[in-house]
């Protein structure tokens, strides 16, 4: 009998994939447009005029898709008491000295400030990149504004680009996560260990046995 425990749905990691796939693509369009020496990569769009019309498309998209995710997983990363505890226990976390952490529900207090720092990232792409597509909406503001605009929209994107590197590593560095994004199912055991608050709500009488 399988002992697995499901941790996302078909859908959750379809929709997971979905955004992965359009920030590369986001990531590698900006990165062509944003400096003279990276715009080789602008040739995986087409070329340079393709480049520019493709990447707002793909940052909309992908704010889209995003936006489904975070609604979905809103409520399982809102800060609790333990949450705050466990931040102010890094140096147990960095140690990887998970038995003197506090219990973890569906997200760990790390996953939470992850989670929260896109999606303001991923507002603040969305409001300055309408704010600079000139094809649409950039002769609606002043050259100030946009100027500004093009500095916050070009931080963000950097700010958002290093949290997913972060991310992709945590995703390896703790082993058993990346499966539970392919497969969507997760051990007791791996439960039990990362997130064992969460195993209580979905396994209460297996998350006694320890």
């Amino acid at each position: 009998m399988n002992r697995d425990i499901q941790r996302y749905t078909a859908s959750e990691r379809s929709n997971h994939w979905a955004v992965a796939i359009l920030f590369v693509l986001a990531a590698l369009s900006w990165l062509a447009l944003f400096h003279p020496a990276l715009f080789w990569l602008s040739q995986l769009f087409g070329g340079g005029p393709w480049t520019r019309i493709l990447h707002p498309f793909l940052g909309l998209a992908m704010f889209l898709f995003f936006l489904w995710l975070a609604m979905r997983f809103a409520r399982h990363n809102r800060f609790d008491a333990n949450d705050r505890r466990w931040l102010r226990q890094w140096r147990d976390v960095v140690g990887n000295r998970e038995e003197r952490l506090p219990e973890v529900g569906r997200y760990n207090a790390g996953q939470k400030l992850l989670f929260w720092g896109l999606l303001l990232c991923m507002l603040v792409l969305l409001v300055t990149g309408f704010i600079i597509w000139r094809q649409y909406f950039s002769h609606l503001f002043g050259i100030e504004l946009i100027r500004l605009a093009s500095l916050l929209h070009a931080f963000a994107a950097w700010v958002l680009i290093c949290s997913i590197i972060v991310h992709v590593y945590a995703g390896f560095w703790v082993k058993g996560s990346m499966g539970a994004m392919l497969s969507g199912r997760v051990s007791r055991g791996w439960a039990r260990k990362h997130h064992a608050a969460w195993l209580k709500q979905v396994s209460p009488d297996e998350a006694k046995q320890r």
